[in-house]
């Protein structure tokens, strides 16, 4: 259990590196770093050696199991021996990838190893010994709060995620009744996760305020080896967003994925059985695809498995995408950990060769700007100022010298008709039409095109637009006679309501048949019917209905028979028949309600088992809340079996 942690902010803002906009993304290789934790008590005795010994902060041996006279030696970006402490692991591996979600590009910190080696000792850590979540928190919210401060070009905010997959299924720890997620890629290959809640945090209180019951939640269990043992990947996911305070005011998102993964079991160690054992499978499965995920880049085969389990799907940016990882290997130094341990070390040897391709996520937001009021000459290129001055000379005397240079830009520039385009679009067009005017482009206004197209384009909008006003006018006309009518004849209007048009006269209306519907009873119950001198014979009866249609071409409506099928039952002989089924419901075994329509099997031992748990049924209807058996089945059952059980007949299968 994590309990409050305060840390004293010591991590320092670093320098940012920004990659040009049109280069490639350099590639970035996936960091490894391997734990060697200490021996814990009871484990091994007091001669035991350690089967794992560290040689620099770079590289270790453990010993050969085929040949006890050879050691095997792996290297990797760094070791951390018994001694280390949490705060040499986070300064060491963790630290330095936090200035990339400051430049927009994602980051990942994974750790790896067998049950009980100090995964979650490693992520979380206690009170007085914070882990890299805590402290990766603290640092990041102290960096953000920098950047992010009055009269700096960028505003930042903060969000976190926080979930466990758990056999297969992603749940929300943060909303623990939300159920299981599904896991969706968009349109420009980001993993994301639907439906997922986001907490915004400010402070490293907030954090702990929203992470400290989240965390209760996650599926612990007792082993062997751990009496809390985790039996299900945590994955925290925090969100850095920044926007651009001044134009172009872009838009940067970082992710941080913070993940602690359950451990690799054996269970003939764990001793797990029932639900343990069932846990500890689907655990093993999805370590065993994140293996094939890492062998399947290392050799670059065309199909990488990222979608056989919902642990590789998650972490498809974190394993050959576009993520900074680092791989914390978790390792045990007990003899009896020797083939958990040369299990992880290899795994970390093969992960150490990925390589992820990191890229800034930046987009330009479209923000909202006044029109801009632009004059004549921004609208005009240099050229048609010169045309368009000329008729203002030659009508200096005229009573209106301002309708000829508003003329001329009419049919000179087409772009004053854009007034009301976006005006980020707007200035780049005019600056494109400067750009080339200044480079002695005939035509500008219309972006360089030949001058006999460019006649042929003005010609057709002024035609389109002469078009669009006569249909206008001629629109009012229309209206202005409508009501004219409308104002001479009132008695009309209120007989003749206009959205009410009568049909044409070659106009033929058909209308087509209704289905006959009928329910066929048993003989032996019609014949029962009859048999009995007080009970009234209820059958299907064949009742005609006259339907009336308007005929287009008379005045009176058009009458034509139809056939009409309608069942009549006495309500006595309906009440018998419901409480009939409500008895045998209370009282039938489950093959006893097998011989009602509707009810197979399965539902028969559904109804036994909600019996015997919540009491008799109280009305029919109550089967509805009988799972498996919706409002739509409950109709069709009393449909199919009310008619057989009240004449005391037992219905079969149909």
């Amino acid at each position: 259990e994590t309990c409050s942690i305060i840390l004293s902010p010591g991590a320092g803002r670093c320098r940012l590196s920004k990659v040009g906009a049109g280069r490639r993304p350099p590639p970035a290789r996936v960091r490894v770093a391997v734990r060697l934790r200490p021996f814990v008590d009871g484990t091994a005795g007091p001669s035991d050696p350690p089967c794992v010994r560290g040689m620099d902060s770079c590289s270790l041996e453990i010993a050969n199991w085929r040949n006890h006279q050879e050691t095997l030696k792996y290297q990797f970006d760094a070791f951390y021996g018994e001694r280390s402490t949490q705060q040499d692991i986070y300064a060491g591996s963790v630290q330095p990838i936090l200035r990339h979600l400051l430049e927009g590009q994602n980051a990942s910190v994974l750790a790896y190893g067998p049950t009980g080696a100090g995964k979650t000792h490693t992520m979380l850590g206690s009170p007085e010994q914070p882990g890299v979540i805590p402290r990766a928190l603290m640092d990041l919210l102290q960096l953000t709060r920098e950047e992010g401060a009055e009269g700096r070009p960028w505003a930042l905010s903060v969000t976190m995620s926080y979930l466990e997959i758990y056999q297969e299924k992603v749940l929300d720890l943060l909303d623990p009744a939300s159920g299981d997620l599904v896991i969706r890629e968009d349109c420009r290959g980001n993993i994301l996760i639907p439906g997922l809640t986001q907490k915004p945090i400010t402070s490293f209180a907030d954090f702990e305020r929203h992470f400290l019951p989240a965390s209760r939640n996650r599926t612990v269990g007792a082993t062997r080896l751990n009496q809390r043992s985790s039996r299900s990947h945590a994955v925290l996911l925090v969100k850095v967003d920044q926007r651009e305070r001044l134009a172009p005011f872009r838009q940067r998102e970082g992710k941080l994925y913070l993940i602690d993964l359950a451990g690799s079991e054996d269970n003939r160690r764990t001793g797990n059985k029932g639900l343990r054992l069932k846990e500890s499978g689907a655990i093993n499965t999805s370590l065993f695809v994140l293996g094939k995920v890492v062998d399947a880049l290392n050799q670059g085969l065309p199909r990488v498995p990222y979608r056989d389990s919902k642990l590789t799907r998650l972490l498809q940016d974190s394993l050959g995408g576009s993520a900074h990882s680092i791989l914390i290997a978790n390792i045990a130094p007990e003899r009896c950990f020797y083939l958990d341990t040369v299990s992880a070390l290899n795994f970390a040897a093969r992960s150490k060769e990925v390589i992820n391709r990191p890229f800034t996520n930046e987009s330009l937001q479209l923000h909202v700007l006044a029109p801009v009021k632009l004059s004549q000459k921004e609208l005009l290129g240099p050229s048609e100022v010169k045309r368009a001055r000329a008729p203002e000379e030659e009508e200096i005397g005229s009573p209106e010298p301002t309708a000829a240079p508003a003329s001329a830009s009419q049919k000179l520039s087409p772009l004053q008709k854009l007034s009301s385009m976006d005006p980020a679009m707007l200035e780049r067009l005019l600056n494109l039409d400067r750009l080339l005017g200044s480079q002695g482009s005939q035509g500008a206004p219309l972006l360089s095109t030949p001058r006999r197209e460019r006649m042929v384009l003005m010609k057709t909008v002024e035609e389109k637009d002469l078009e669009i006003e006569r249909l206008k006018m001629k629109q009012k006309e229309l209206e202005a006679k409508v009501l004219a009518q409308e104002v001479a004849d009132p008695k009309e209007k209120e007989n003749c309501s206009p959205t009410m048009l009568r049909p044409l006269s070659h106009r033929t209306v058909t209308v087509a048949k209704p289905l006959k519907k009928a329910v066929v009873m048993p003989l032996q119950l019609i014949q029962e019917q009859a048999a009995s001198p007080n009970t009234e014979i209820h059958i299907l009866k064949n009742k005609g209905r006259k339907r009336k249609l308007e005929s287009p071409d008379a005045s009176e409506p058009e009458v034509r028979a139809e056939d009409c099928w309608e069942l009549q039952i006495s309500p006595e002989l309906l009440a018998h028949g419901r409480q009939k089924i409500l008895d045998l419901l209370n009282e039938g075994s489950a093959r006893d309600l097998r011989s009602l329509q509707r009810i197979g099997p399965k539902k028969a031992q559904l109804i036994v088992g909600w019996r015997e748990l919540h009491g008799p049924f109280s009305q029919v209807e109550d089967l509805e809340l009988v799972e498996g058996i919706t409002g739509k089945q409950m109709e069709s059952f009393l449909k199919a079996n009310i008619l057989g059980l009240a004449a005391g007949q037992r219905c079969g299968p149909s």
